[in-house]
């Protein structure tokens, strides 16, 4: 659980291991990058050195900043596992991994990506819900890449299977400053650790 009174210090970024089709994707992992060391917040991501995962992670380096790569040993070649970062901890599985990243970062953010970016979003948007941590969790929405995702939690709020306290969870800007100001300000309202199903 983070504190009230902790200050922001490192973020979790989920993003792609693919440059994707835009090159708009590329640029805004870089200016995430750039941005993080520019306000003295360390980065937190999955370990790799490809697409925009090494885009972000060089940006950060680049800038004099601190990266802190998470990595199964069995993605550390698939995924091209980043050699130059502060620290790259080697973990047995994804649960670890997922778990070594949250226990890291104060904040999560998710730049574009595929399916295990939302994957590692919406468990941390999970667990806010549940109570299990109390971190922002942000999403940079990238020349609208995830205006359809976001018109489906739409969706699942007018049809009840969200509530609006826990859709409101989600931090959605278009602009990274924005972003980062409002996840160094925002915290998850307590909640209890399990939900009755009038809740969910």
């Amino acid at each position: 659980m983070r504190e009230m009174d902790v200050p922001l210090r490192r973020v979790c970024v989920f993003c792609g291991s693919s440059p994707g089709r835009s090159p708009s994707h590329l640029q805004a992992a870089t200016a995430f990058g750039q941005a993080l060391s520019a306000r003295g917040l360390g980065l937190v991501y999955g370990g790799g050195a490809v697409g925009l995962m090494g885009a972000l992670a060089d940006a950060v380096l680049a800038a004099g900043g601190t990266a802190i790569g998470v990595i199964p040993q069995g993605l550390l070649e698939r995924e091209v596992g980043h050699r130059g970062l502060s620290e790259l901890h080697v973990v047995d599985s994804m649960h670890t991994r997922k778990r070594t990243m949250a226990e890291l970062s104060d904040a999560f953010v998710a730049l574009p990506g595929g399916l295990g970016t939302l994957e590692e979003l919406f468990e941390v948007l999970t667990w806010a819900q549940l109570g299990i941590h109390d971190k922002p969790c942000g999403l940079l929405d990238v020349g609208g890449f995830y205006a359809p995702l976001l018109a489906v939690l739409d969706h699942m709020e007018r049809e009840q299977f969200i509530r609006r306290e826990h859709r409101a969870l989600l931090i959605v800007e278009t602009s990274i400053d924005a972003l980062l100001d409002r996840l160094a300000e925002e915290r998850v309202p307590p909640r209890p650790a399990v939900l009755g199903p009038e809740e969910t």
